[in-house]
């Protein structure tokens, strides 16, 4: 797919970039419609990876974008502001367990 920013550029080809669009890969593990335990499993992999390496390191980021196709918004902003707020009911790296 293609994506120009504005009209000019359409018209005239100047401008244009290429945009690869992806989305997570099918997870055996979650073969139904509903996708939330996916949802849920790469938005804690993401902060995981996160806390083991760097939000910079490529397979994080790969996470990062799975868990936002995944996710509705609405969970995605509650769950930051509940880790902010330290009532996140996941797991969170760093703690031990039963730590909650």
């Amino acid at each position: 797919k293609t994506f120009s920013p504005d009209a000019e550029d359409r018209a005239g080809g100047a401008g244009r970039m290429t945009v690869k669009l992806e989305t997570a890969p099918r997870d055996r593990r979650v073969p139904t419609q509903n996708q939330a335990k996916a949802c849920y499993m790469y938005y804690n992999s993401w902060h995981q990876c996160k806390y083991d390496f760097s939000e910079d390191e490529p397979q994080c980021k790969k996470l990062n974008t799975w868990a936002h196709a995944m996710c509705p918004d609405e969970w995605f902003e509650r769950w930051e502001a509940q880790r902010e707020a330290g009532t996140y009911a996941g797991p969170v790296p760093g703690e031990k367990e039963g730590g909650h």
